[in-house]
């Protein structure tokens, strides 16, 4: 009756009776969202240790389940946010808070969960400058009265010192999140690659039913365990996309011959099998074949298609574009992937296809190079 008239507080409540679980945590998790609750991100200003219902449906994630911070810590900062108001920035918060409580690994947790965001969302330059900023408080707190590092030559507060550094990729940023969380809160690694999958990726893992036919799956590799059987030893990979999480089997000789493919948090692509499993009543799925990201792409891609329009930037004109693309090729040129170059200036316009010396393996440091250079969409991927 709690869990259905007063969703948002009865799951805040379960929620937080499990905080050192992550496991847990996430599993409620995943209950209040199929139930209609939305969740708030962890957030330094509004969060309190535990989770708390905001409204009918919607909770506020708590402090005290990001791993390494405990409730003395958490305590310490809801403390001195009461006492003089809402945190403004890093520096701000590391020079109020008591850092005999509320140490570095605190404080580098809350950055990986995300808890910053709201005051500033460019967690690897947060994460970069912990160190400085807890340096500097420090420092100011010596030299109150002489002016210190938060001070500026007029006497009025410094604006925070960061170390600049690149901006985390979604996945970089998600993985740290993970890490901090237990799991994925803010979005999830496989939608990263969900679009370009579609094309023989036909069903999310929610969407899978029974069926004869083999089918092609994929998700991010949550977990992996192994056991011995009759036929030798197996493993057990738990597949995740976002939409569900599902087991399959991977039986002795695929497993020893593949084992390198089942990386944790990396994408893997499975032909299988999907039955129905009488004694769980859910879904037993058996691997026949595994693949790479890459290895999916060489199998299935038609062609790597590149738009180069005569501005590309540090190009320094068509024959310096056509060597730095030369070198970007040259150590992926053992794949199965034909090349196709379309080029575009003020005058011309034509689409060449490279020979099939220039077949590439479809890596994703190499498309990652490529989308840097060339920017996102003029880097293809061409499944049809």
């Amino acid at each position: 009756w709690l869990k259905q008239h007063h969703t948002a507080a009865f799951m805040a409540a379960t929620l937080s009776s499990e905080l050192a679980d992550t496991d847990k945590v996430q599993l409620f998790h995943q209950d209040s969202v199929a139930n209609g609750i939305a969740f708030l991100a962890p957030d330094i200003n509004h969060s309190g240790y535990r989770f708390r219902p905001v409204d009918r449906k919607t909770i506020r994630y708590g402090l005290g389940a990001i791993k390494g911070t405990g409730e003395s810590a958490i305590g310490a900062i809801v403390k001195a946010r009461e006492t003089d108001g809402p945190f403004a920035d890093l520096c701000d918060f590391c020079r109020r808070v008591d850092k005999r409580i509320v140490n570095r690994r605190v404080i580098e947790a809350l950055v990986r969960a995300g808890a910053f965001d709201a005051l500033d969302d460019h967690r690897a330059r947060l994460l970069a400058s912990v160190g400085v900023a807890m340096e500097a408080a420090e420092q100011a707190q010596r030299d109150a009265f002489q002016g210190g590092l938060f001070d500026l030559p007029g006497g009025g507060p410094a604006a925070p010192h960061y170390v600049e550094v690149p901006r985390w990729s979604e996945r970089e940023r998600l993985l740290n999140e993970k890490q901090a969380l237990g799991f994925f809160l803010s979005g999830h690694p496989y939608h990263e690659v969900r679009d370009e999958l579609a094309s023989f990726v036909r069903k999310s893992l929610a969407q899978l039913e029974p069926g004869k036919e083999g089918c092609i799956l994929a998700g991010i590799v949550a977990s992996v365990r192994t056991q011995m059987t009759r036929r030798g030893k197996m493993a057990i990979v738990m597949l995740d996309d976002g939409t569900a999480q599902l087991e399959v089997s991977v039986f002795n000789e695929l497993f020893e011959a593949e084992r390198a493919k089942i990386r944790e948090d990396e994408v893997l692509v499975v032909e299988g099998k999907v039955q129905r499993d009488d004694f769980s009543g859910g879904l037993r799925i058996t691997a026949d074949r595994l693949l790479t990201l890459a290895e999916a792409r060489g199998r299935f891609a038609k062609a790597l298609k590149l738009s180069l329009n005569g501005e590309v930037k540090q190009s320094g004109g068509g024959n310096a574009a056509a060597e730095k693309l030369r070198a970007m090729l040259a150590p992926f040129r053992d794949g199965p992937c034909p090349v196709r170059v379309r080029y575009r200036n003020a005058v011309a316009e034509c689409e060449l296809p490279l020979g099939d010396t220039w077949r590439v393996r479809l890596d994703d440091q190499l498309l990652a190079g490529l989308r840097d250079w060339l920017s996102k969409g003029n880097v293809e991927v061409l499944y049809t």
